[in-house]
């Protein structure tokens, strides 16, 4: 649907850019946005006292949400007759333009005023019509509602779960203006302002203050002073906005992208398993001794619409609960090195982090020197393939986990299963650690897990033979083995080595467990 919508958003720029190459002069609207070009740019400052301009890429993922809204908006002010305009600018195209005018960041909006293009309104970050519309109604004042007695002040608080509330004794005085002008650029919060004593007295508040208050409830407070910038009330409010863990979904993906708070960790889980409760009031817990240095955000893996979310962050929901810690300067990820979840392993895995000591989680490790030398193969991201699709070997791979107790207890039974095939050219027994190198086939299964890669190309292509892998806690030869549904004949038979470890049954269909040999 999404490639569907960006092939007709593509197409409708395009006809429109070349009706407008026909006549340089025309102004062509595209659902009521005006299709600016080099051409024609001058003239439509000069035709209109107040142009907004959305510079935009129309095959970037970015703006094509950002087309649709701005279209939206666009629509609502031509009906409303406003003397705000909307055009937008394909910087793909009008590349000169672009340049002239300094665009670097792809998408923005600019508000260009009195047909001045040299000096224009940088507009905040305004991720949908309705934020573009209160932010241009608040350009043309008032900034915040006025709160005037007890009434409004329940009605303004149960509009939102969120309002931004600022008590000053007097509105006029410089430090209200403060306000006004963060309300002006924070489009996407209510603002309201009073100066009424029982309100005062209702949240026990003598001096000039901002409250945020959460769900009706007061929840934090910031005192104005005379030293206050816009730039410190911004930034309150962007910390304190968010709870102490959000949840990912369509309407706080936004806010989380422009926190102020750009290290953030990442609870990927279910909430419909067991244990859920438990690791989330761990991960709660430890979001209250960071706040202000690291974003707690939980992802949950059972609601289909977080699949895009899941593929960026190479997630599986096999494979959760798992933790990643990202920063959204650089987009560098690290994963927490450990199956257990409690408050202490959280706290001193983001403290390792913030103090520069964790390792990043790469692609790809580099190449161990000796990693064919030994009888067990060591993989990484970067060899992976090579070894793995070799139509000319049969190839079983571990794949595992380090901090995996289950994991490593499949090490001993993968060196004795190497050396009983030192001999066999044909044979390679190999292991990786997938979480610290991507590889580009799909695991369905948790580690540790097994997948066989056999020489003949036919079945690679039909599909692999592939295990999953649980061990008991005291009996390592305890296996429950599962086999690939698409082959409906067995292919391989018994394997037996080491007469009192394990024996692999390779069955190409059902289940089948065994625990005495």
């Amino acid at each position: 649907m999404k490639v569907y919508i960006t092939l007709c958003l593509s197409v409708c720029v395009y006809l429109c850019e070349a009706l407008a190459e026909s006549d340089p002069d025309a102004i062509l609207e595209d659902k009521d946005v005006l299709v600016l070009t080099k051409s024609n740019f001058e003239w439509a400052l000069k035709q209109h006292n107040q142009l907004l301009v959305h510079f935009y890429a129309p095959l970037s993922g970015q703006s094509l949400g950002s087309i649709l809204e701005f279209r939206e908006a666009a629509g609502a002010l031509k009906e409303a007759e406003s003397d705000v305009r909307l055009g937008g600018v394909n910087v793909k195209k009008e590349k000169d333009l672009a340049a002239s005018l300094n665009v670097t960041t792809i998408p923005s909006l600019r508000l260009y005023l009195s047909g001045n293009k040299n000096n224009p309104v940088h507009c905040p970050d305004l991720k949908s019509s309705a934020a573009i519309l209160t932010w241009l109604k608040r350009r043309k004042g008032p900034s915040a509602d006025i709160i005037s007695n007890l009434t409004q002040l329940v009605k303004f608080t149960e509009e939102e779960d969120l309002v931004v509330l600022g008590l000053f004794k007097d509105l006029e005085e410089d430090i209200a203006k403060v306000f006004y002008e963060t309300a002006a650029d924070i489009a996407d919060l209510p603002f309201g302002v009073t100066g009424n004593d029982e309100i005062f007295s209702k949240y026990e508040i003598s001096g000039d203050t901002v409250l945020l208050i959460r769900k009706s409830k007061p929840d934090k407070q910031f005192e104005m002073g005379s030293s206050t910038v816009k730039t410190d009330l911004v930034q309150f409010i962007r910390l304190y906005e968010m709870e102490l863990v959000t949840e990912y979904n369509g309407e706080t993906a936004s806010k989380i992208l422009n926190s102020v708070v750009l290290n953030h960790f990442l609870l990927f889980i279910n909430k419909t398993e067991e244990g859920f409760e438990e690791i989330y009031l761990a991960f709660k817990t430890t979001a209250e001794k960071l706040r202000g240095k690291v974003l707690f955000v939980m992802i949950d893996v059972s609601e289909p619409r977080n699949g895009r979310v899941m593929e960026y962050f190479r997630v599986r929901s096999e494979e959760v609960p798992q933790i990643r810690m990202v920063n959204l300067s650089n987009h560098v990820q690290y994963q927490l090195p450990s199956d257990r979840f409690d408050t202490q392993t959280l706290l001193e895995f983001c403290l390792k982090y913030l103090d520069g000591k964790a390792k990043p989680k790469l692609q790809s490790e580099s190449i161990p020197e000796n990693w064919d030398t030994q009888p067990v193969k060591e993989l990484v991201g970067m060899n992976f393939e090579i070894v793995a699709f070799n139509h000319n070997k049969n190839v079983i791979v571990l794949f595992y986990a380090p901090w995996s107790s289950e994991s490593r207890a499949l090490f001993p039974l993968w060196e004795e299963l190497a050396e009983h095939f030192r001999e066999n050219e044909d044979v390679v027994v190999a292991k990786i650690d997938v979480t610290a190198n991507d590889v580009n086939i799909h695991l369905r299964e948790k580690y540790p897990s097994i997948k066989l890669f056999p020489a003949v190309y036919s079945e690679r292509v039909s599909g692999l033979l592939q295990l999953t892998v649980y061990v008991a806690l005291h009996n390592i030869s305890d296996l429950i083995l599962i086999g690939n549904p698409y082959l409906r004949q067995p292919r391989y038979c018994v394997i037996v080595f080491g007469l009192k470890k394990v024996m692999l049954l390779l069955y190409c269909l059902g289940v089948q467990s065994m625990s005495t040999l």
